[in-house]
């Protein structure tokens, strides 16, 4: 606002002049006539100069606002990807818990009919069916160290794409670089 200030004071000091000149020069009336023109003169030049003070503050204001709104949009940009990426980890936990929870099911069943056939094992040698508790001793304990491998196996490859998936994680949650906008 303090940009139109010494614009109107100088309109001021000169519609006083003139109105001075007018009353002293009352007379003439042509003098008068000629005050008169020259006083719209000045307030349409001083209208040409608030409008283009105007303009001026007006065009600021939208560098200003558009300089915001780039701002604004970066920082959504950039808050959009860490929820994406949060997200995209919760979920994995997610999935991972899941999945444990199904294979320690499945794990304790398989243990159980292991234990089961075990033990029908040991009743058959128990009972005198010597030959046939011992094979299904053998078969049942092969069948368990079988299993047990098989879950190291898989553990293992779990382990490694656990590793493989945080790497990516942790590309995905680092800021994306600066890029520079040309206007």
């Amino acid at each position: 606002m303090f940009k139109f200030l010494p614009g109107i004071i100088l309109i001021q000091l000169v519609t006083a002049g003139l109105v001075y000149a007018a009353i002293l020069q009352s007379e003439q009336h042509q003098l008068v006539v000629v005050i008169i023109f020259l006083s719209l003169l000045v307030s349409i030049l001083a209208s040409f100069w608030f409008s283009a003070i105007a303009r001026g503050m007006y065009k600021e204001e939208i560098i200003r606002i558009q300089e915001q709104h780039a701002r604004d949009r970066e920082q959504l940009l950039v808050n959009a990807e860490r929820e994406k990426a949060d997200i995209a980890t919760a979920s994995y936990k997610k999935i991972e818990k899941e999945t444990r929870k199904v294979h320690a099911r499945a794990n304790f069943k398989v243990g159980a009919a292991f234990a089961v056939a075990m033990g029908a094992g040991g009743l058959m040698i128990f009972t005198q069916l010597v030959t046939v508790g011992v094979m299904v001793l053998i078969a049942s304990g092969s069948g368990l160290a079988g299993y047990l491998m098989r879950a190291r196996q898989e553990g293992l490859s779990k382990r490694k794409q656990l590793a493989t998936n945080e790497s990516k994680l942790i590309t995905i949650n680092e800021p994306p670089p600066k890029q520079l906008h040309k206007d």
